[in-house]
């Protein structure tokens, strides 16, 4: 078995035209395909007819080709890129209250501020913090504020773009 045989994570960027059921139609070929979406994040782009998708799945090369190649089909589909570690910047947002009493308060805190976080709401005997940054660097954070007691949390899919000056879309919204 060769490394490109086996099973890995890839994150697609995928232009779609802001129609409705674009999210369906494309969330349903990866179903077909037998496919689990680890995450997913859809917003606006820089063009108000445009959307992202970025999804993230666990899949070998040779499939995601196929469904690369059938999201390139569907009408509503401008754009599909593979965005790679190295080659892009990659981001989720954590918001997660934590147990803070008076007696931990400050350690929780403390915990805030070492990852570059920050509390957005202070109840008694709780913090909501938020937090951002790549999906390893936010495990790292909740395994830390663990021991205080999560008492709800809450992340987002991965969002992604490509590094460097380059764009997916050129001024008028459609692929570059």
């Amino acid at each position: 078995m060769t490394a490109s045989d086996r099973s890995s994570k890839h994150t697609l960027s995928v232009l779609v035209e802001d129609n409705p059921g674009v999210l369906t139609r494309i969330s349903a070929l990866f179903s077909r395909r037998g496919f689990n979406i680890d995450s997913l994040a859809v917003g606006p782009t820089e063009h108000p007819d445009v959307s992202r998708i970025t999804v993230v799945v666990d899949v070998e090369d040779h499939p995601l080709e196929q469904v690369t190649k059938q999201l390139n089909k569907l009408l509503e589909v401008l754009k599909v890129v593979e965005l790679d570690g190295e080659g892009s910047v990659q981001r989720k947002i954590v918001l997660v209250k934590v147990r803070a009493d008076r007696q931990t308060r400050g350690q929780v805190v403390e915990v805030v501020r070492l990852f570059d976080a920050k509390v957005v709401d202070v109840a008694p005997d709780a913090l909501t913090i938020e937090a951002t940054g790549h999906s390893g660097r936010m495990k790292a954070f909740l395994e830390i504020l663990e021991p205080f007691g999560i008492k709800e949390l809450v992340e987002s899919g991965i969002v992604a773009v490509g590094r460097g000056s380059r764009s997916m879309t050129d001024r008028a919204g459609r692929p570059a």
